[in-house]
């Protein structure tokens, strides 16, 4: 007789979202409903049709991080490589080395845990030290250009950075979709969980990405609201019918991906189980979702499937929700044709009403939000007026949610353009 698919849990969870640091301000922050997007103020955006987004604080240093004292095999603080020098940070790597130490901490692990490493997502990893590098080198000549612009600008840094951080020596890689990069990463590690490949993976996505260059490209492309430059906290508005683009988030969520048994063995705190995941192309245009939908539903489909529960097992969906009006109409014409007449009973929310679209680590922070959901007595769908929307689902006012019914799934969905995937996970403590 075969024998059972090993579960694999959460025992883990650290933010670094526009609230600030820590998954408590997080969840509290989303929990009441608060808006974070603003006007930009860390550069002159004054001449770009969009001036509002949602960036983490530009006060967050490497002191946020918290310092682990323990270490697998040993004892103290290794020396060997030194403070870490902020100057040779990204802006993503940074927030993730900080989500990064407080998940590990959370989880009760060690520095050099064995078997243990490191999987995340990112959309654009270190793109403000490329975009300030560059401009250093077309305006001001070759002299003044860091020669770490190209190792700290490039993506997969940001996982070499979480394992230097944490002294991992196992997996260190980084899946860059665009959109659904975080959901991806969690996916294939808890796929490489499963198999025994791996004990431990700090798996999750960072995406900072507020720069001017970003700002105006998605401008440009006409993807970012425009029409609420002086009201920012009403910008970001999924599923109403004033929608008019996204607003460019940043943030980093982590999460401690391990066995079940590993996790009860040591006692460690079990957020939630990750039961199935999805995930599915529509090959159909380089920036524009398919209008029919059909993968986006087989996405959905796949996850439930795979997860090996029942679709009315589903008691909350954190919608993808970008506030574009494509986006908003397609995915909730999905969701309606996988639950069908139940689709008005599951409750569901965007957190980017909030937070923003954070690109690569939209999909994380879809998951660590669910806990939020678990945890608080309301957790609200914050937007602006209500406005009549012309989504296929029912949108009603922010009201407080019925308490929380622990053991349900929930569904997590994420996409771009061109990819869906979805996760269910369950079991929120």
């Amino acid at each position: 007789m075969a024998s059972a698919v090993p579960r694999v849990v959460i025992s883990g969870i650290g933010v670094v979202s526009p609230y600030g640091v820590g998954r408590e301000r997080f969840w509290s922050c989303v929990s009441r409903g608060c808006s974070a997007t603003r006007a930009i103020t860390d550069f002159d955006a004054s001449a770009f049709p969009c001036s509002v987004a949602a960036p983490v604080p530009s006060t967050i240093s490497i002191d946020d991080a918290i310092v682990l004292d323990a270490r697998a095999g040993g004892t103290g603080i290794d020396e060997r490589a030194g403070r870490p020098d902020p100057r040779r940070y990204s802006r993503a790597s940074l927030i993730a080395v900080v989500a990064a130490t407080e998940a590990w901490h959370d989880a009760g692990l060690r520095l050099n845990e064995p078997g243990a490493g490191v999987l995340v997502g990112s959309g654009a990893g270190g793109i403000d030290v490329a975009e300030r590098s560059y401009f250093e080198f077309f305006t001001d000549g070759w002299k003044r250009v860091t020669p770490y612009a190209i190792p700290v600008s490039i993506v997969g840094m940001i996982s070499s950075e979480i394992s230097i951080a944490l002294e991992l020596h196992g997996i260190s890689h980084v899946v860059s979709t665009g959109c659904t990069s975080s959901t991806d990463a969690i996916g294939y590690a808890a796929s490489l969980i499963r198999s025994g490949e791996a004990d431990v993976i700090l798996s999750g996505g960072a995406d900072a990405c507020v720069t001017p260059g970003m700002i105006f490209g998605f401008s440009r492309m006409h993807a970012v609201s425009t029409r609420y430059n002086d009201a920012p906290e009403q910008a970001s508005r999924p599923f109403d019918r004033d929608r008019d683009g996204f607003v460019l988030g940043e943030g980093a969520w982590m999460v401690v991906l391990e066995r079940e048994e590993r996790a009860r063995a040591r006692g460690a705190r079990i957020y939630a189980t990750v039961d199935g995941y999805g995930s599915t192309c529509d090959a159909y245009h380089r920036v524009q979702m398919d209008p029919d939908g059909e993968q986006i539903v087989r996405a959905m489909t796949l996850a439930v499937e795979r997860s090996g529960r029942a679709l009315d097992e589903i008691g909350y969906v954190n919608y993808h929700g970008t506030s574009t009006q494509l986006n908003d109409a397609v995915e909730s014409r999905c969701v309606r044709r996988l639950f069908g007449p139940r689709a008005d009973l599951v409750p569901g929310s965007s957190t980017k009403s909030m937070v923003g679209h954070p690109q690569g680590a939209s999909g994380a922070c879809g998951i660590v939000t669910r806990r939020s959901r678990s945890r608080a007595a309301s957790c609200r769908r914050r937007s602006t007026r209500r406005t009549p929307t012309r989504c296929a689902i029912s949108i009603s006012s922010p009201t407080p949610a019925a308490p929380p019914r622990p053991r349900r799934r929930c569904a997590t969905v994420s996409g771009s353009a061109r990819k869906t995937r979805l996760w269910c996970s369950g079991q929120f403590d």
